[in-house]
């Protein structure tokens, strides 16, 4: 929508008027047929129709261009009543400041700042009305820290607000603590079931490796007993020698040496085999079985 025409000092030219709301240009377009248009104006009609609003003739969204630059210094020309003209404001300035003004305007209607209260007061009332809103806000004077509102002072009790807020801070306690329990409980079964399958594991780990050791001390026992075994044999072998060589001593003969076992033997008459020979036969063939064991 555009500028009221009635808030306008003075002649306002036709050229100056929206063709759809009939009120001062405000945020101008321009269509190829040279009508011009508040951009809300405008663009609302161009949802519903396709033609110009003045002339019919077709018209597109992208046809739309700027004021011409002589018609947008004339609108910016005009003389034009402050928008808080009912509140008292006497001020008329152009058309291009009058944003300005009206935001800084003292006649300007503004919302009272303390939450809850519905008035709505002159920028230059503000002040004197913060000072009697019954919605205005202070401090306890008693102690309390409570802020209260104007219009409760009289019911405000310090001692029952504090033990509201203390009932309010036990619940809340009460919640956090349970709160705390329940999650605590929950990392102490998840802690316990991890616990149980560490332990599991560790159980199968065990009986493996004990296993393994029963595998082990089998093994060693089957090796203790070969061994044992193989020195019995070879004390036994030992003890043989000792008391052939005990024989020997006590029938008078000895071991013949290495360059006697070597030498040929002289050719002679087979004869009958002694006892001497026959011993000797015995005790190379134990030396034999000894060095083999």
């Amino acid at each position: 929508m555009g500028y009221d025409l009635e808030r306008f000092v003075g002649y306002v030219n036709e050229g100056l008027l929206c063709c759809v709301c009939r009120d001062v240009l405000e945020n101008p377009l321009q269509a190829p047929c040279e009508h011009a248009f508040c951009s809300s104006c405008i663009h609302g009609w161009l949802i519903h129709h396709n033609s110009c609003p003045e002339d019919r003739l077709p018209l597109d969204i992208t046809h739309l261009r700027p004021l011409f630059r002589y018609m947008r210094n004339d609108l910016a020309r005009l003389q034009v009543r402050c928008l808080f003209r009912p509140q008292g404001c006497e001020v008329i300035c152009e058309l291009e400041s009058i944003h300005r003004h009206e935001q800084q305007c003292d006649y300007a209607l503004l919302n009272c700042s303390n939450a809850g209260c519905p008035v709505q007061v002159s920028r230059r009332s503000l002040e004197a009305h913060l000072c009697v809103c019954e919605y205005s806000s202070r401090v306890c004077p008693s102690g309390c820290g409570y802020t209260i509102l104007n219009n409760e002072e009289a019911q405000h009790n310090c001692v029952s607000e504090l033990r509201a807020e203390l009932d309010m801070l036990r619940a809340e306690l009460d919640c956090k603590v349970e709160e705390v329990r329940h999650e605590m409980e929950s990392r102490l079964d998840s802690q316990r079931r991890h616990m149980v399958q560490k332990e599991s594991l560790l159980r199968s780990e065990v009986d493996e490796l004990k296993g393994q050791l029963s595998r082990v001390m089998s093994d060693v026992r089957i090796l203790l007993g070969a061994e044992r075994a193989r020195r019995q044999e070879l004390e036994r072998a030992e003890l043989e020698k000792a008391e052939l060589l005990e024989l020997l001593k006590r029938e008078g003969l000895r071991p013949a040496t290495p360059s006697e076992a070597a030498a040929p033997p002289p050719a002679e008459v087979p004869r009958k085999p002694s006892p001497r020979s026959l011993a000797l036969d015995c005790i190379k063939r134990k030396n034999r079985e000894v060095t083999v064991i």
